[in-house]
């Protein structure tokens, strides 16, 4: 399935992933969260938490606390570093035709009353790679704005298996999560949704191995 960026520079594909292959990388997360247990961040000088909880895999992850926004090579609870970004997640960012390798992939875990407010994917040095996005389980809504705060919004709804991309000119949309549908998918287990955020951090040529 073509992966190539819309005009606006969002790619949105349904189904993406089929059954089998959302179960063999359901598998595969369950690997990570094993290796790098899930942990609730929270939101920079207040130390609120957040409602949903995350890892990552890969050389880098995305971490929040009350010093602020910030990738890094250990996870903050065990100190060890990140597992290896499973195959599948590799081979669909190379798919999209983005420029070098992927150095993190957030994995959310959302239960359902969880949500994420409107916000900007900013914290990478380099934005010239677009950000690759694989739902797994519950349906969630999600909300797409502009590149502005101000935008209009509307909101759409992703199902597992489905991928959404963005990039160009919309590398810098605002996006969030209203809620998620519980109930609607058996492939999480104990329910609820795992979103996997693909992410270049450094420009191309610095911190690679």
């Amino acid at each position: 399935m073509d992966l190539s960026l819309d005009i606006d520079g969002v790619a949105y594909r349904p189904g993406y992933f089929g059954p089998a292959q959302q179960a063999e990388l359901m598998a595969a997360v369950a690997q990570v969260m094993a290796s790098a247990p899930l942990f609730v961040p929270r939101m920079p000088r207040t130390g609120k938490a957040f409602s949903v909880a995350m890892t990552n895999c890969g050389p880098l992850g995305w971490v929040s606390d009350e010093a602020g926004y910030r990738y890094q090579t250990t996870h903050p609870e065990t100190g060890d570093p990140w597992p290896p970004i499973p195959d599948a997640l590799v081979a669909l960012w190379r798919a999209v035709g983005a420029p070098a390798e992927p150095e993190a992939c957030l994995v959310n875990h959302y239960h359902d009353r969880a949500r994420l407010g409107l916000h900007q994917d900013r914290d990478e040095i380099d934005r010239a790679a677009p950000v690759v996005s694989v739902s797994l389980g519950d349906t969630a809504v999600f909300r797409l704005g502009g590149t502005r705060r101000r935008d209009p919004t509307r909101s759409m709804k992703l199902a597992s298996g489905d991928v959404l991309v963005f990039g160009g000119p919309a590398r810098l949309i605002y996006h969030g999560i209203d809620r998620i549908l519980a109930g609607t998918s058996r492939l999480v287990p104990g329910g609820g949704r795992i979103n996997l955020t693909l992410r270049r951090v450094n420009p191309i040529g610095e911190g690679e191995a």
